[in-house]
Formats: structure tokens, sequence, C-alpha cells
């Protein structure tokens, strides 16, 4: 079975939304105009784009990066694997960036089943919600920064569900505050 690993920047309140500078949040680009940047905090993102063996992604986070990540040569293993995007809505691929439309958890839950490597799911804060409460996620890698933005879209659902146990195997904080922490979960 492919490990799915959710991984986002977060505020120390949860938020996740417009880490990069993304249009519409009050807050946006909070990750780099707030914090002072420490290139070993983000060691964890080119190890993730090293392991991982495809992309699963939400439709507004699809439409988001699709235009803007096929150009960016950082992303070059990203562009290079497969690409999944969960939508019910979604009438086409974006041509730019080409994606297998997924249309349920049931097909996601099948997709985990084949053979192959980890599938990282990137920003996707809705999908994020729906594999959490599907039981679908097995692994979180955050970079938790130092701010509380209040207002925003959260990392985690706010579902009334059962407790889920989560076991610390990696962690480590650095000069700017910012703390990468690898959780799995316990089944």
């Amino acid at each position: 079975m492919r490990t799915l690993i959710v991984t986002a920047f977060m505020s120390l309140d949860g938020v996740m939304e417009g880490p990069g500078g993304e249009v519409g949040y009050r807050n946006s680009g909070w990750t780099f105009k707030d914090v002072e940047f420490d290139a070993a905090a983000y060691e964890i993102k080119g190890r993730e784009q090293e392991e991982t063996t495809a992309l699963l992604l939400g439709r507004t986070s699809y439409e988001a990066f699709a235009p803007i990540w096929p150009t960016m040569d950082d992303f070059a293993g990203y562009n290079a694997m497969p690409r999944y995007v969960v939508s019910t809505t979604l009438e086409g691929e974006d041509s730019r960036w080409p994606a297998t439309i997924l249309r349920s958890l049931h097909e996601v839950a099948a997709l985990k089943q084949t053979e192959g490597g980890p599938i990282a799911v990137h920003g996707s804060a809705t999908l994020g919600h729906s594999l959490a409460d599907a039981g679908l996620v097995d692994r979180y890698h955050l970079l938790t920064f130092p701010l509380l933005l209040g207002a925003g879209n959260r990392l985690f659902s706010e579902a009334d569900k059962d407790t889920t146990k989560l076991v610390l195997v990696e962690h480590e904080t650095y000069g700017n505050g910012v703390q990468k922490q690898v959780f799995d979960v316990v089944r």
C-alpha cells in the first residue's frame, strides 16, 4: 500500500491558507513576509520532492498551481511525476499541467492500493479534511511557523470524530522559530 502524506506550512493556530502569496487572503505570503528565511527549515521540502512518486490535489489547489508550478525549476521533480486531482466539478485537466481526475475518496483509496511510492498532498485544505476524516492519511509533514494568523483555512477538520493518534517520528526547531514535525498516523 502506498503512503499518503499531507504536507503543509501551518501557523501555530493551524492556518494553512495563503503561505506563498496567493491572492485573496489578507495574510497571504506569511511564510516569507513575516518570518526570517532559514534554508535549513526547508530541507524537508527537497526531500519530499525526491521521495514522492505522485501528487494528489484538490480542485482549488490544482487550479492555482497549474499555471505556476510547470514554469518553476524548483518543482522539476513534481512536474515530472503523475498528478491526481480529486474533484466532482472539474470538467477537464489543465493542458499546461496534465492530471488524472479522481471523482471520489473511493478512487483515492484504490490509488493507495496500487504499486508505487508515497503520494503527497500539497495545499488542498478541503481535500485534506476529507482524507483525514476518511482515515486515508498515513503521515503529516508540517512546518509550523511562529505566527497566529486568526482567520483562514485550517489544516485540520473540525468534524466530530474519534481521536486520531499520532506518533512524532521526526522534529526539529530552527533559528527563525519554525518547527518541523513529522507524524505517522497510528492505525
